[in-house]
């Protein structure tokens, strides 16, 4: 069974850093691109940030570009997201998500397995 387990969030102010982990399990992790979306209150989700499955290649939204990086640790079937210098509108819940190869594709339905998510906010 598919699984994968997000932890990491929290509360904190402008400015301020966070790093996000999903714990996978159930699947071969180590060939399959991951990514990590989010959904703030009253929006659409969005794609934040995919990597490919053997790290080689990644994607940042422009809003994230140069604060968040993503990275994954293959040995420990592991996806992360480092925030950094976060603002209120980086607010939201965040979610990993598995694609279907090994690259990842920027279409939400190209990605067959969420997490629960958790939640990231940032306010003075």
């Amino acid at each position: 069974q598919v699984q994968l387990v997000e932890s990491g969030g929290g509360l904190v102010q402008p400015g301020g850093s966070l790093r996000l982990s999903c714990a996978t399990s159930g699947f071969n992790f180590d060939i399959y691109a991951m990514g990590w979306f989010r959904r703030a209150p009253g929006k659409a989700s969005e794609l934040v940030a995919a990597i490919s499955s053997n790290a080689d290649n990644s994607y940042y939204i422009d809003a994230v570009k140069g604060r968040f990086t993503i990275t994954r640790d293959n040995d420990l079937n592991t996806l992360y997201l480092e925030m950094n210098d976060l603002r209120p509108e980086d607010t939201a819940l965040y979610s990993c998500a598995k694609s279907q190869g090994p690259l990842f594709s920027l279409a939400p339905h190209s990605y067959g397995a969420w997490g629960q998510g958790t939640q990231v906010t940032v306010t003075s």
